[in-house]
């Protein structure tokens, strides 16, 4: 009689590799080429949301048939369209991704690795490196009224550089551009908080990850390319500057009170107005304007 062996189980699948995308073809391609040389590949799935992008993104489902892609028919904004994709995530841990970002093949299976043994921690990171090999990471502390206000005006406080000596570093406030979470958390927080439109979903992330007692770490030996940075669609520039603005509001309602977020929802149509007044780019200083008073952010309802 022939012996008969069984079948072994397949590789459990680990990690969602979840990207946000808006006409950025070439950075998204490069971004997907890294993800597909990852080890082990099938414990692996990359989930792509395009925003209705009218440049060659579209195209891109025939050169990688194992990524999934998500075609929403507008924009979002990030929150709502990384939700759509969480939800459908098959992965016990999701690892947000920004077009641009080139991961090397044994990234994902790293952070993985992190975070089945460090219970204390929901969320890890790697170490960004820029086309000079600098660390390129945007780590800074959870922001505050002062913080958003320069955020609000284009000019944010400085991020400050990881302490590469260190194997594990402690951040408050890790970006969505590289940052890998548990799945059981974001399914236990509903996923993202889509009172944020485009931003600050992230910052609240980190921000209930500290509420909970966890940590978020940067892992300084797991480290990632930095080919491409986003830049601002110029079809969007009004409704991202408004969306920013009333995101950044929510977010300190939602954490320093009601008081703190109308004040500086009042601040940011004051300052909006007076950039109005100065009779620099009106069309743009008016569309911030008219979605800050209105309170409207981009959501797929503009």
């Amino acid at each position: 009689m022939e012996e008969l062996h069984p079948t072994p189980d397949p590789t459990p699948l680990k990690v969602s590799a979840v990207i946000f995308s808006f006409n950025r073809a070439a950075a998204l391609r490069r971004t997907i080429e890294a993800l597909e040389k990852s080890v082990p590949k099938e414990a692996l799935e990359i989930l792509v949301v395009d925003a209705a992008s009218d440049d060659e993104s579209p195209t891109l489902d025939a050169q990688f048939s194992d990524a999934k892609f998500l075609r929403l028919e507008r924009h979002f904004g990030a929150t709502k369209a990384l939700n759509i994709a969480c939800r459908t995530a098959l992965g016990e841990y999701v690892f947000f991704l920004e077009p641009g970002i080139e991961v090397q093949p044994g990234t994902a299976a790293a952070l993985a690795a992190h975070l089945d043994q460090d219970t204390d921690a929901h969320a890890v990171c790697p170490l960004i490196l820029d086309a000079g090999g600098q660390p390129a990471n945007d780590i800074r502390k959870l922001p505050d009224a002062s913080d958003l206000k320069a955020f609000l005006k284009g000019d944010p406080p400085p991020a400050s550089s990881p302490d590469v000596s260190q194997p594990v570093v402690d951040v408050a406030f890790a970006p969505r551009n590289a940052l890998m979470v548990r799945k059981s958390f974001l399914r236990n927080m509903n996923y993202l908080d889509e009172r944020y439109g485009h931003f600050w979903s992230d910052a609240d992330l980190c921000a209930q990850i500290r509420r909970a007692g966890k940590k978020t770490r940067l892992l300084t030996s797991v480290q990632v390319k930095l080919t491409d940075s986003p830049t601002t669609d110029p079809q969007l520039r009004g409704a991202l500057a408004a969306d920013m603005a009333v995101g950044a509001s929510e977010y300190l309602g939602k954490y320093s009170g009601f008081g703190a977020g109308f004040g500086f929802r009042v601040s940011a149509i004051l300052w909006a107005f007076g950039k109005l007044l100065s009779f620099q780019e009106p069309g743009f200083a008016f569309g911030r304007l008219a979605g800050i008073v209105s309170g409207q952010k981009i959501d797929g309802s503009q």
